[in-house]
């Protein structure tokens, strides 16, 4: 059991990789059965509720978000929050990525309203987990920023703007 274990978990981690590297590529197809096999995988191997298993729900919701497919997406990002909630804590980088990324479906949709709690909460996360100066938090502010344009909030969304500037050209 243990090499099966270890062999599911491999598999898992080499799936996700080819998977990304065809979702950049924009060759979904190929992308959407391998995310399918990895979060098959991971729950197989590490059970329903593990961290792993959130990230691989949070991939294929991602990929299925850049497919307009937000009915399938959004129930896999909540998924994956609970399980990275329950497992790591509401206070884990994970989380902060996480809800990040569903506000980023929200706001695809046009649901500002209910992407914008979340963008905050992540914002939160991120910079007491990370630091205010990290890439994740210069991630989020970009994308609160585009939130804050797009609901006329051009002075704020400026702001964040600038901010994640600064935070940028020192990885550069």
């Amino acid at each position: 059991m243990f090499f099966r274990n270890a062999i599911l978990r491999v598999a898992t981690f080499f799936l996700g990789v080819l998977a990304l590297r065809y979702r950049t590529q924009g060759n979904y197809a190929k992308a959407e059965p391998l995310y399918q096999r990895s979060l098959e995988f991971s729950e197989k191997a590490l059970g329903p509720d593990h961290p792993v298993v959130a990230t691989a729900l949070n991939n294929l919701a991602e990929l299925y978000k850049a497919r307009d497919n937000y009915a399938e997406a959004e129930p896999l990002s909540r998924r994956s929050l609970a399980i990275s909630e329950k497992a790591l804590g509401p206070d884990h980088p994970d989380v902060g990525i996480t809800l990040d990324n569903l506000a980023g479906l929200y706001y695809a949709q046009g649901k500002y309203a209910e992407a914008e709690p979340l963008l905050q909460r992540s914002l939160a996360i991120l910079e007491k987990a990370l630091g205010p100066d990290h890439p994740n938090v210069a991630t989020n502010l970009m994308n609160y920023a585009a939130l804050l344009r797009e609901t006329h909030r051009s002075n704020e969304a400026a702001e964040m703007d600038a901010r994640a500037k600064v935070i940028r050209a020192k990885y550069e």
